[in-house]
């Protein structure tokens, strides 16, 4: 049996929320290992999609995403973190992005890094379980030698290094030749594992507007291929959008009649029902894991067109609208059909609750933030293994939620961004105020929530100052 923790000493309140790896689902060497599909959008809102109120509101409706939730589970309470890097940290390591980040000697390393060649990602581990691992679409966890996908357990890698806003610089007319020796367009690559990528196009808004429909066809190829062998495999499609610029593909744009939001927001929609179908068409469907989910909320500019549903702020804040994004597995005649939950679930957890799936390694050699969850996911328990998470922006510590209380010991200025570190923490009960309208407004009655909610903080900052940090580069 896989434990999480080796030579770090936590206190008790900590250990009662980690919970220890039962046995696999899939034991090690089987041949009827699950295939694992895993959609991540970028900074895609709550409310987007139909089963969680959007859809027809949103001027697109999403039959074929709202479809996992039919034949899936639905997590109305997963969480991320509140800037790309750092939820793309938690999702290959299961680890917070704060403890990704930390060095052996000196300060934490800035957020934009990403991982360093020492850590063990999703894919290194599924690769070590025999998977055939395929990435296509956005990294965004390393642009240098040894840090690119293809280094980081995947066999073969189609997308772009970083973040769709260098999109916007090739049709600048501001844009500066030599401004910065680190400064150049973003190229999408592709390559094979242990070689150097390619640069194959500029990275502009015409490319932008196809992208997406190139990273589809690029995963429907590899699962394809890797279907008429017997080797399991791991199709990890983080597309670009709805991150800025939004720019649908031409066979989508006006279609909708409703925006350029919503052109994509159909686009999307169709590419996953391809994939869908791809998965049926070859007959995979009983024995493949199908997620659906984001990396965080909608984008924190004025002129995003996102929506976060019935949750306050966007990415960049410590606000539900910024933490709180759709989540749908589906695993049929496994994962029970048409589940819901309001439990506490963590983009963390996905790394030991796949490797229990596929009977993987969990690494023993340092902390993981995130818990087995496959007993919850296959109705085997009614409860989630965990109880809270914290919340960081950057380096910080903003706050923690346990249950249906959250506690902010620093606000953000959502205009300016500027941050308020607060006399007194700001308390919510998430199911009174979902808002997070009114502090401490729900909470004279119930003051004794400031206890466990405290002690995740502190058990937290303990295991963080015992950590010995990601060595290398």
């Amino acid at each position: 049996m896989a434990t999480y923790i080796q030579n770090v000493k936590f206190p008790a309140f900590l250990l009662v929320l980690i919970v220890s790896v039962p046995l696999a689902v899939a034991a090690p060497g089987s041949d009827n290992k699950p295939n694992i599909v895993l959609v991540l959008m970028d900074n895609f809102g709550y409310g987007e999609i139909g089963v969680y109120g959007g859809g027809v509101l949103r001027g697109a409706p999403t039959p074929r995403i709202d479809s996992i939730a039919a034949e899936g589970f639905q997590l109305t309470n997963f969480n991320v973190e509140a800037e790309c890097t750092p939820s793309r940290t938690s999702l290959m390591t299961g680890r917070y992005g704060i403890r990704a980040r930390q060095r052996p000697d000196g300060p934490p390393r800035g957020i934009w890094w990403g991982i360093t060649e020492w850590e063990i990602t999703l894919a290194e581990m599924l690769s070590d379980a025999g998977y055939a691992t395929g990435m296509f679409g956005k990294w965004h966890l390393g642009d240098t030698e040894g840090r690119f996908p293809t280094d980081q357990g995947f066999d073969e890698w189609y997308g772009i290094p970083n973040s769709s806003d260098r999109a916007f610089w090739p049709d600048s007319d501001s844009w500066q030749e030599g401004a910065h020796p680190d400064l150049e367009f973003t190229y999408v690559v592709s390559s094979k594992r242990g070689e150097t990528p390619k640069k194959l196009e500029v990275y502009g808004r015409e490319k932008r507007k196809t992208i997406d429909r190139e990273i589809t066809d690029h995963a429907i190829d590899f699962i394809k291929r890797k279907a008429k062998t017997r080797q399991p495999f791991f199709a990890y499609l983080p597309y670009t959008q709805t991150h800025e610029p939004v720019d649908a593909h031409p066979d989508f744009k006006g279609t909708t009649g409703n925006g350029s939001f919503a052109d994509v927001l159909a686009q999307t929609d169709a590419y996953v029902g391809e994939l869908l179908d791809t998965i049926d068409e070859l007959g995979l469907k009983d024995n493949t894991i199908f997620i659906f989910t984001s990396d965080n909320g909608r984008e924190g500019i004025t002129r995003s067109f996102g929506f976060t549903g019935p949750w306050r702020g966007s990415m960049f804040s410590p606000y539900e609208g910024s933490l709180r994004v759709p989540f749908l597995i589906r695993w049929p005649g496994k994962i029970p059909a048409k589940q819901v939950s309001n439990d506490i679930v963590h983009l963390t957890d996905l790394f030991p609750t796949l490797a229990n799936f596929v009977g993987g390694d969990i690494p023993q050699d340092r902390i993981l933030d995130g818990v087995d969850q496959s007993d919850f996911f296959m109705g085997k328990s009614d409860k989630s293994a965990r109880e809270s998470i914290v919340i960081y922006i950057g380096n910080v510590l903003f706050g923690v939620k346990w249950r249906n209380w959250k506690m902010l010991i620093k606000e953000i200025d959502e205009d300016s961004y500027a941050i308020r570190t607060m006399a007194y923490p700001s308390i919510y009960n998430l199911l009174i105020d979902p808002k997070e309208e009114v502090p401490e407004g729900f909470y004279l009655d119930d003051t004794w929530v400031d206890a466990p909610l405290w002690q995740v903080i502190e058990d937290h900052l303990a295991s963080i100052e015992n950590d010995p940090g990601a060595p290398g580069p």
